[in-house]
């Protein structure tokens, strides 16, 4: 432990800083250092690291309870295209008069369009009601996990595939033995 009166003027001597480090610590803990250099490289890491975030910006659709199927193919054509290109999606279902004593029509409409894109998104938020309007957001999958997400698409189509082969053999084997004995 340095006096005050030593560390300042060790650091004058060596035309450097002397700066406080940790406050709270009992005794203070200083450093001597150029302060100038040391706030340029602390702005330059700043920097650095906003450069590297990634912006996240939220694109809205708009549903009606009782959309008709083309309308319903294009409004999911965006909703695609929205989180293929990385961006978060709040799709939002519009009740009017009536409409609001089935929300069970929108969870379901909902849920039917996070299946229908669910190789390029999960939900984040589930369908809640707020007011008029049932809102679910849904998040954009990563690269990695797309292509994860492929692969086990793609293996439980062979796996299926398979299964079905192997439950129509047995049965055609059946069919000539029942004939034989008749």
């Amino acid at each position: 432990m340095i006096p005050t009166e030593q560390a300042l003027k060790y650091a004058q001597e060596r035309d450097l800083d002397l700066v406080e480090v940790a406050a709270d610590a009992r005794p203070p803990v200083c450093r001597v250092l150029d302060y100038s250099k040391y706030k340029y490289e602390q702005d330059q890491k700043a920097k650095a690291a906003r450069k590297h975030q990634q912006q996240v910006t939220i694109r809205e659709m708009k549903l009606r309870p009782k959309i008709a199927s083309h309308d319903y193919e294009t409004k999911k054509g965006h909703v695609r295209r929205f989180l293929d290109n990385g961006d978060k999606v709040k799709v939002t279902i519009m009740f009017r008069g009536r409409e609001t004593t089935h929300p069970e029509r929108g969870e379901q409409l909902l849920m039917r369009l996070a299946e229908d894109v669910e190789d390029l998104g999960t939900i984040e938020q589930r369908p809640s009601l707020d007011g008029r309007n049932m809102i679910m957001v849904m998040n954009p999958l990563k690269a990695k996990e797309r292509k994860q997400h492929d692969s086990e698409r793609k293996g439980k189509g062979k796996r299926g595939e398979a299964a079905e082969e192997e439950t129509a053999t047995p049965a055609a084997e059946e069919a000539p033995a029942e004939a034989e004995a008749s």
